[in-house]
């Protein structure tokens, strides 16, 4: 009985857990995000002071490192694509920033990589600054060399291998800004309700294991 109700009490707190990091995340989004709007440093900056501010690009897209990150699918179609990730380099600085751009559809063939229309020139743009997360699950390891096409954005893959400095941050085009595709940026607090229903349930199964052992228990056999 001891090991059944400490599993399940684990299990309960690790959904509880990850509930609760969900709903921070949001909870900052939704605070910094109606901050004013800030410009993006041209010095390095931190994660921690960037993650999920409004901010502002100004600056010349560099296509020829662009990536597409591969199996993402469109919320309101449901169909497999890409994300368009592209860097754009800060005017008046060697930083660049990576700004996902949004997805375009997947052709049939795998093969046959879409064609990304590019802005020449200087641009500014608006969108949110986010943090990728830095573990994936990964069904091969990735090929040597430049590939335009990843199974996951790792930051810290593409920071090694530019040859110029890189905010660690990747920024969110907002829905309204120009030269970007189809956006529909999942809350941080997506399927947090779920966690919490199953934390609950399996607290739940701990309190009426402990409800039944107690009736066992304490039943008085009865006397013929």
């Amino acid at each position: 009985m001891a090991v059944l109700v400490a599993g399940c009490v684990s299990l309960g707190l690790w959904q509880w857990n990850k509930y609760a990091v969900k709903t921070a995340l949001q909870t900052e989004l939704d605070q910094r995000s109606r901050d004013a709007l800030i410009a993006m440093p041209h010095r390095p900056a931190s994660a921690d002071f960037l993650r999920y501010r409004h901010v502002e690009l100004a600056g010349e897209f560099e296509p020829a490192q662009q990536i597409l990150i591969d199996n993402r699918v469109d919320p309101a179609t449901e169909r497999a694509g890409y994300h368009v990730v592209t860097p754009l380099k800060l005017a008046g600085s060697d930083m660049r920033v990576l700004v996902n751009r949004g997805w375009v559809p997947a052709a049939a063939d795998h093969r046959v990589l879409p064609e990304i229309a590019t802005p020449a020139g200087p641009v500014t743009l608006t969108g949110i600054a986010t943090v990728p997360p830095s573990k994936f699950f990964t069904l091969a390891p990735p090929a040597a060399g430049w590939q335009p096409v990843w199974q996951n954005l790792d930051l810290a893959r593409y920071a090694a291998a530019a040859p110029w400095p890189l905010q660690p941050v990747v920024v969110e085009l907002d829905p309204a800004a120009p030269h970007g595709y189809a956006r529909a940026w999942p809350r941080p607090d997506e399927r947090a309700d779920k966690h919490l229903s199953y934390a609950l349930q399996w607290f739940g199964f701990a309190a009426s294991s402990i409800g039944i052992w107690l009736f066992f228990l304490l039943r008085r056999p009865r006397h013929p």
